[in-house]
């Protein structure tokens, strides 16, 4: 009789670190799997002394080969340009290095920000985090209880955000101990988080993720950080329609970055391709000021003369509002379109 083996089950919730693992991080490597002209990048890559690349190879598929102004490529690819420095820029535009405590950010009146996690999957060269101490804020489990406690302590705190770094380069198992902590707290109402890793790993929202964070007895918002649409991919689409047949509010902030979205048309592609895929735009920000990144800048006026365009193309619903943030503000500062005279 033939002897029967059981299949070994194969564990997929731990995919996506397996896949970050695999990122580029090596700016001349990925220029050549893009097929494009590796000596002409050569002064460029040397700007990875400045903020590491790391771009995963999901993100990486989503490009156009042989093409130098891709617009996925040109948020992640180190350029010389970050080494200039201009006056107005600073290497904490928004005044956060000085936190409530470790690993927290309260900035705004009901809403507290926790740094679960000080990584990212992707280095975005315009980061207005590119230069933050993220090690000084890098906390444990036992210094959580602490962040815990203050939440606690405010009654005026409905909501908690998750952020970082990139919440979700944390483990479940931790994600999930955190968030259920919060849950216990009668004042807190949602749990908000900020995260770009599924546009680069789109397996990172995994049935593991899906089933702690659907269980809460919270309202629960996944903001993603899409800016082109390119970005939204098949794989990603899918895991979001889990989530939201579940119960999750999913929208979509972006940052008005020169030679990458800096037009309606950018930006009215992005939104319905966002919508398709069940996510509501949020916010379209203007560049934070952050040093190493004045090449990526876009003006209010001409941030205004886009989403005037835009606003003429698109239902309501789907227009995110223009916004600056401004340290030590309580909230987002919306930029006038000056629609009427």
């Amino acid at each position: 009789m033939e002897q029967i083996i059981p299949k070994k089950a194969i564990s997929v919730e731990h995919n996506w670190q397996k896949d970050l693992s695999n990122s580029f991080t090596d700016p001349l490597k990925l220029i050549h799997h893009l097929n494009l002209d590796a000596e002409k990048y050569h002064q460029h890559a040397k700007a990875r002394r400045l903020f590491p690349m790391r771009v995963p190879q999901h993100f990486v598929e989503l490009m156009e080969k042989g093409n130098p102004n891709d617009p996925l490529l040109l948020q992640v690819m180190p350029l010389s340009d970050e080494f200039l420095t201009s006056p107005d820029y600073s290497e904490d535009p928004l005044d956060e290095h000085d936190t409530a405590g470790k690993g927290l950010l309260h900035k705004y009146d009901s809403r507290v920000l926790l740094m679960v996690r000080t990584g990212c999957a992707v280095n975005c060269r315009y980061c207005f985090r590119r230069h933050f101490p993220y090690a000084e804020n890098a906390v444990n489990k036992s210094q959580w209880k602490d962040a815990l406690s203050y939440i606690a302590s405010d009654s005026s705190i409905n909501e908690v955000i998750f952020s970082g770094g990139d919440p979700l380069m944390a483990k479940d198992e931790h994600l999930a101990w955190l968030a259920s902590e919060i849950a216990a707290i009668d004042h807190v109402k949602r749990l908000r988080i900020h995260t770009r890793l599924p546009v680069v790993l789109p397996n990172r929202l995994c049935q593991e993720f899906e089933d702690w964070f659907t269980a809460l007895p919270l309202q629960t918002v996944l903001v993603l950080h899409a800016n082109h649409e390119k970005e939204i991919s098949f794989e990603l689409e899918e895991a979001l329609n889990r989530l939201r047949r579940k119960g999750v509010t999913l929208l979509n902030q972006s940052v008005l970055l020169k030679g990458i979205n800096d037009s309606a048309d950018a930006i009215c592609e992005l939104s319905e391709r966002l919508f398709a895929a069940g996510v509501l735009p949020y916010y379209l920000h203007v560049l934070d000021k952050v040093q190493g990144a004045s090449h990526f800048f876009v003006s209010d006026d001409d941030g205004r003369a886009i989403m005037k365009e835009a606003i003429k193309r698109l239902p309501g619903f789907l227009v995110p509002k223009l916004v600056r943030e401004i340290g030590g503000q309580p909230g987002k500062t919306p930029i006038d379109l000056h629609l009427h005279p």
